[in-house]
């Protein structure tokens, strides 16, 4: 059997991703005929149908489902064959999509440390709240934010994690905390995405409250430690995303660590053939060894 024009292989995956001819239309720069055309090509040589309409969209078949997984490995085999012979001789390139405020908050400040250990991998890194798909094989690692829900992926859940309540030392200076009920006075700031909010840790730590108004309250929990250490009041936040505020001395635990609470919200998502890349294995290990030095939430 002859093997199928690159192109066609290519609508295909944008096609079985986006689910729409449309959508993978726009992705490739082509029209919608020339993508259904590449897509008929396609599975004339297949002999079988690749697609079934499902309502607007498209679903794959049986039959579709098991080539996207077959050439997947293919396509990001050539991508990274193109990336080794355009690259300077002996680097590597380390694509990484991280959620923002893990990238922004813990990994960016500590990109000299990466290369100091890796001289010899280029990283590159791209944030968005969105999780990717790892079919093309443009990226290596998905650095995700919430619960391991995700399926046919390889998960490390990043250790060492807590949400804490934590503050300017300035603000703690006028506006002193003794114990956990005395932050019914404070002015605190509500952040959407840790996964303990204000009301399960003030139940954990037997604080009776009804309802607590905030004065201020953030989507983003970059923009909540931000503000916090502004001073603009008490975040319940994650010392590891804060570890460089921690380190700084712009933010301070407000209470010991018996008051902080351990989650398992980061994790590091990566399909299982990522695993025997050298890059990705070093990137691995690194991170372990930055959270296992207590950097996250010093």
């Amino acid at each position: 059997m002859r093997i199928p024009p690159l192109k066609s292989i290519i609508a295909f995956e944008s096609v079985a991703r986006t689910k729409s001819v449309n959508r993978a239309a726009d992705e490739l720069g082509l029209t919608p005929s020339a993508v259904s055309h590449q897509i008929a090509n396609l599975e004339s040589i297949v002999g079988r149908p690749l697609f079934t309409r499902l309502g607007r969209g498209l679903v794959l078949t049986p039959t579709g489902q098991q080539y996207l997984a077959d050439v997947t490995g293919s396509l990001a085999d050539l991508s990274r064959a193109t990336e080794r012979a355009s690259s300077p001789s002996g680097v590597e390139i380390l694509r990484i999509h991280s959620s923002p405020s893990f990238g922004l908050m813990w990994l960016l400040p500590r990109l000299a440390s990466f290369h100091e250990a890796n001289g010899d991998i280029q990283l590159n890194l791209a944030c968005s709240y969105e999780d990717v798909s790892f079919t093309s094989g443009y990226y290596d690692i998905d650095i995700r934010h919430g619960y391991a829900h995700w399926t046919d992926v390889q998960i490390k859940t990043l250790r060492n994690e807590f949400i804490a309540p934590m503050a300017s030392q300035d603000y703690l200076e006028r506006y002193p905390v003794q114990k956990p009920e005395d932050l019914l006075e404070r002015r605190l700031i509500f952040s959407e995405t840790p996964l303990v909010q204000w009301q399960q840790w003030f139940g954990k730590f037997g604080v009776a409250v009804s309802r607590k108004a905030f004065d201020f309250s953030f989507d983003r929990s970059y923009m909540s430690l931000e503000a916090a250490a502004l001073g603009h009041g008490i975040a319940l936040e994650s010392m590891m995303l804060a570890s460089v505020h921690l380190r700084r001395g712009s933010l301070v635990p407000v209470f010991d660590r018996r008051f902080a609470v351990e989650v398992g919200a980061h994790h590091m998502v990566y399909p299982s053939q990522n695993a025997d890349l050298p890059r990705v294995a070093k990137f691995l290990a690194w991170v372990e060894r930055e959270i296992g030095s207590g950097t996250a939430a010093r």
